[in-house]
């Protein structure tokens, strides 16, 4: 049936599969697209850009300095703690050519958080931005990290720009708390010495390991989803076909203002346009509107990704309307849902569709997506990505059937082997293939998906997944803290934000004091904005608080 109403609602020029085993690895990929694109800009940063050879050069040269000086052998963890700058694209394919598994960590990480993913993932190196190195030095005596690898914001921007950005940075903005780290390398030492050493080339297959993603937990803990360099070609592929008809080889410049420790826009911006020889423009501080569209005014950009807080953000930052979005072509929105009206705005200002896909960190992540001809906003998260099948369970267990209701599951190339070091939780979420992605969803007569509600009691906020045990678990660890119980409410601009229910066992806690305290442990769009005190909380006959109720 599934192939019928695609063959009915794919546009012109989309295959309905695609090859995973079209090359061995990221590794035989990426050797590929910087040979062909050679002298194209690959990345841009703050005004300094690196072509796909220079690209290449120092990739290899990270590679080799990770080999022969670290000690790394294939498979070993590798951790990048930096955002959007030059830096990460060097690190993340000087990683994988050395045959690393890359582990992508949120540089705004609390020590606990920090702590639980270095250990959980075993990694033996590290690449972090100084901003953040005194997170790291309080745990890394707890950590099996050998290596530590620092950079300073400016470092790829020359030697001028460079230093001056250091400087504003450090000692203008006062941005880099201070910290003492024994043994550390700069990351500018480690290509300059990478540059005189050999580089030997590793033999990856399609199953070895390419990322430990992680992901939040149901038990608090966030999970590595262990995706293969299988998974990521096959998902590149998949989101290729579905843009490619709309956008030209050598031609495209990506605005790319999501993180790329985030899976969204590692697959759908780096990892996607690099195949299409297309330049990622990288914006670090993305928070920054004015500075972003001042940023944007620079560049004939044709391609922007992004969650929903971030479009709505743009519309309504003065200069953004004012833009020249005549080479725009594609405007992806993912991560979170994309709401009407910042759709419409969005179609009536950049005179472009915003089109919203669906995916999920075990899916490398990409698992639908509007199709590129699709008249307008329609509320639907698109059709299946090629050679990607969906099924929908009702509670019964039975498939159900058109404009029904159930769990969407999904089978594809590009479902990922499991969670790294648990087999019960990948046993939960993966069976014969197929995984449960915890969405209520229905399929309309044409295809089309559409969320109506979620299984699971994850919280979305801006794109990011929240898990409530995670909160409720630094919330009770307060002494005055008897239970507490946290869930999503809607916000207008972050999708959602958390809101804690407490009982309270010292009565004088305040709201203010409960905020502080998970503030401590917890990074900030994780921290309840909201908090209601009760003398009591809702649950079943065995004692379980029911989430449901509250909302």
């Amino acid at each position: 049936m599934q192939k019928v109403w695609l063959e009915k609602s794919y546009p012109p020029g989309v295959s309905h599969e695609i090859d995973p085993d079209k090359y061995s690895s990221l590794v035989e990929m990426f050797d590929k697209y910087v040979g062909i694109y050679a002298n194209r800009a690959a990345f841009i940063n703050m005004g300094a850009e690196i072509t796909y050879a220079e690209l290449e050069e120092q990739a290899k040269a990270f590679a080799a300095y990770c080999q022969q000086e670290l000690g790394l052998k294939k498979g070993d963890r590798f951790a990048i703690m930096v955002p959007n700058c030059l830096q990460y694209p060097v690190a993340l394919f000087g990683a994988l050519l050395a045959g690393l598994t890359v582990v992508n960590v949120n540089p705004l990480y609390t020590a606990r958080e920090l702590e639980h993913q270095l250990n959980d993932s075993g990694a033996k190196g590290m690449l972090i931005i100084e901003n953040f190195a005194h997170t790291l030095e309080q745990i890394i005596d707890k950590t099996q990290v050998q290596h530590v690898v620092m950079t300073s914001l400016g470092d790829r921007l020359g030697l001028i720009k460079g230093t001056i950005v250091n400087a504003v940075v450090k000692y203008v903005k006062k941005m880099v708390p201070a910290f003492n780290l024994k043994g550390t390398i700069r990351f500018n030492t480690v290509l300059s010495k990478g540059r005189n050493l050999p580089f030997t080339p590793v033999l990856l297959k399609g199953e070895d390991l390419a990322f430990l993603q992680y992901t939040g937990g149901t038990t608090g803990l966030s999970k590595g989803a262990m995706l293969t360099h299988r998974n990521m070609v096959a998902n590149l592929e998949q989101a290729k076909a579905v843009i490619k008809p709309q956008l030209e080889e050598g031609k495209e410049l990506v605005v790319t203002a999501l993180p790329l420790y985030h899976i969204f826009a590692l697959t759908a911006n780096c990892l996607t346009f690099l195949t299409l020889g297309g330049t990622n423009l990288l914006i670090t501080n993305p928070r920054d509107m004015p500075g972003f569209v001042k940023e944007l005014q620079k560049y004939q950009f044709t391609a922007i990704t992004g969650v929903n807080t971030l479009f709505n953000g743009l519309l309504n930052t003065p200069g953004f309307a004012d833009l020249d979005f005549s080479y725009l072509k594609v405007s992806l929105g993912g991560g979170m849902a994309v709401q009407r009206p910042v759709a419409e705005k969005w179609e009536k200002v950049t005179k472009t569709r915003l089109l919203e896909g669906y995916g999920l960190t075990e899916c490398a992540p990409l698992v639908t997506l509007s199709p590129y001809n699709q008249a307008h906003y329609n509320g639907s998260i698109g059709l299946p990505a090629p050679s990607t099948d969906i099924k929908i369970i009702k509670d019964d267990g039975t498939e159900a059937g058109i404009g029904e209701a159930g769990e969407m599951c999904v089978k594809g190339p590009q479902v990922m082997a499991g969670y790294y070091n648990r087999q019960e939780a990948t046993d939960e979420i993966l069976k014969d293939g197929w995984l449960a992605t915890g969405d209520i969803a229905t399929m309309d007569e044409n295809g089309f998906f559409k969320i109506v509600d979620r299984k699971k009691d994850m919280i979305i906020v801006s794109g990011f997944n929240v898990f409530p045990n995670e909160i409720e678990e630094i919330a009770v660890s307060h002494e005055g803290i008897l239970e507490a119980a946290a869930i999503g409410v809607p916000h207008e601009v972050c999708g959602e934000e958390v809101k804690l229910f407490v009982v309270l066992k010292d009565t004088s806690l305040t709201k203010e004091d409960i905020i502080k305290h998970c503030k401590s442990a917890l990074t900030n769009y994780k921290v309840p904005k909201q908090v209601e005190i009760r003398q009591e909380l809702p649950k079943t006959n065995v004692g379980k608080i029911l989430r449901r109720e509250l909302r």
